[in-house]
C-alpha cells in the first residue's frame, strides 16, 4: 500500500501540468477571485454613493423649492432628454424626475403633489442612484409634513404612534461573516478540484495506458493497491485544501475592511479549524472520484464524470446563501452541509460547539470510509482491466 501511495504521489510530483493546476490555480484562482471581485464591488459601491449626483429633471419649474431643497443638498440638477423613456432604456440616463404640471395646484391644496421616477431597475447598477433620488424626495416630504403639522397647531409626533429603534447586536466579525459566504463554496471546490486529476489518472488514465494490468497481477490484495492511490489522492486533496486556506488568509488582508466597517475573523487560527473540519472531505471526495473513474473506459469519459461531480459541493453551498436559516444539530451531521454552516460560524467568530464540530468530522468520515469499502471492492471487478468485455 505504501509503495504504491509513494508510486502515485513521486508520479504526479513530477508532473508540471499537476503542480500548475492543482497546486497552484487550484488553491489561489478562488481567494484571488474572491478578494478581487469584493475590492471592486466595495470600491464601485462607495465611489457611486459618494459622486455628485446628476439628475435630469422635467417640468423643474413647477416646483422650484423642490428644486432649491435638491441643489441645497449638492445634486447637480441637469436639463431633461427629449426622449426621457428612451434615454432610460438606452442606458443614457439612470434616473430622470418628472415633476407633472399640477404639482403646484395640488401642492397649493395641500394634496399629495405627483412626482415620477423614471428608471430602469432591473439595471442593478442604477440601484444605488435611484436609493440616493429616493432618500432625497422622502427627506423633503418628510420636512414638509412636519412643518404643515406645526403649522396647524399639531404636533409632528402625532403621526408616529410608534416609535421603533433597531437595536444592531451584530458585530465587525459577524458582518464580515455575511461577506465571507461564499467562503465554503470556495473550499469545497478546491477539495474536489485537488483530487479530481489524481483520482482520473490514477485509474483511468493508468487503464488507457495498459499500466494498472501489470500493478493488479502482483499477489497482494487489491484493496491495497486501491488504498495507496486513495491515500495519494487525499493527500493531493488536502495539500489543496491547506494552500488555499493560506491563500485566504493572505488575500482578505487585502480588503479595504475599514472602508465597509467590517472584520474579517479570518486568521490562521480559524483557518486551522476549518482545516481539520474540512479534512474528512478530502477523503469522501477522493472515494467518490476513484470509484466514478474506475466506471470509465477512458481518460476523457472520467473527465466528463469528474465535471458532473463539481456540481455536488455547490448544492449545500447554494443552499444556504437562497435559504439562509439558524444552525441546528441536524445539519452537522449531513456531510458537506456540516462544514458550510460550522465554517460559517467561525467566520462569524461564533464560539465553536465542539459536539457540533464532533458531529460533522464523524459523519462525513463515516461516509467517506464508506465509499473507500465501495472503491475496495470495484477494484476486485475484472471489468476493471478488461473494460471491452
Amino acid at each position: 500500500m505504501m509503495s504504491v501511495f509513494a508510486k502515485e504521489v513521486l508520479d504526479n510530483f513530477r508532473d508540471r501540468r499537476v503542480i500548475l493546476s492543482t497546486l497552484i490555480l487550484g488553491p489561489l484562482l478562488g481567494p484571488v477571485i474572491f478578494a478581487v471581485m469584493i475590492s471592486f464591488m466595495t470600491s464601485q459601491a462607495t465611489e457611486r454613493m459618494e459622486a455628485p449626483l446628476e439628475l435630469p429633471v422635467i417640468g423643474a419649474e413647477h416646483a422650484p423649492a423642490l428644486i432649491g431643497f435638491l441643489e441645497r443638498e449638492g445634486v447637480i440638477i441637469q436639463d431633461p432628454p427629449d426622449d426621457p423613456e428612451g434615454a432610460v432604456r438606452r442606458e443614457e440616463e439612470e434616473i430622470v424626475l418628472r415633476i407633472a404640471a399640477d404639482f403646484g395646484d395640488a401642492w397649493t391644496e395641500g394634496r399629495p403633489a405627483p412626482l415620477e421616477l423614471i428608471a430602469d431597475q432591473s439595471l442593478r447598477y442604477t440601484g444605488t442612484t435611484i436609493a440616493r433620488v429616493r432618500g432625497y424626495l422622502n427627506g423633503y416630504s418628510s420636512q414638509i409634513s412636519q412643518n404643515r403639522l406645526q403649522l396647524r397647531g399639531v404636533h409632528p409626533d402625532i403621526t408616529r404612534p410608534l416609535q421603533i429603534t433597531v437595536v444592531d447586536l451584530s458585530t465587525p466579525e459577524s458582518r464580515g461573516g455575511m461577506m465571507l459566504a461564499f467562503l465554503p463554496y470556495f473550499i469545497m471546490i478546491a477539495v474536489f478540484m485537488g483530487s479530481m486529476h489524481m483520482a482520473t489518472d490514477t485509474t483511468a488514465g493508468e487503464r488507457e495506458r495498459r499500466s494498472l494490468e501489470p500493478l493488479l497481477i502482483n499477489p497482494l490484495p487489491r484493496w491495497q493497491i486501491m488504498a495507496g492511490k486513495l491515500l495519494a489522492t487525499t493527500l493531493f486533496a488536502l495539500l489543496t485544501l491547506g494552500l488555499s486556506l493560506i491563500a485566504f488568509v493572505y488575500a482578505m488582508g487585502f480588503l479595504p475592511t475599514a472602508d465597509m466597517d467590517m472584520a474579517l475573523n479570518l486568521d490562521f487560527r480559524v483557518a486551522g479549524l476549518a482545516f481539520l473540519l474540512v479534512s474528512p472531505v478530502a477523503l469522501l471526495a477522493a472515494a467518490l472520484l476513484i470509484i466514478l473513474a474506475s466506471f470509465a473506459k477512458s481518460y476523457r469519459e472520467a473527465q466528463s464524470y469528474m465535471g458532473m461531480v463539481i456540481l455536488i459541493p455547490m448544492i449545500p453551498s447554494f443552499w444556504i446563501l437562497i435559504d439562509p436559516t439558524r444552525t441546528e444539530t441536524w445539519m452537522t451531521l449531513v456531510p458537506l452541509l456540516s462544514q458550510n454552516v460550522l465554517i460559517l460560524e467561525l467566520v462569524r467568530g461564533e464560539p465553536v460547539n465542539l459536539l457540533w464540530l464532533l458531529y460533522s468530522i464523524s459523519s462525513t468520515l463515516l461516509l467517506a470510509l464508506l465509499l473507500a469499502a465501495i472503491a475496495g471492492t470495484l477494484y476486485n471487478r475484472p471489468k476493471l482491466i478488461f473494460t471491452s468485455d
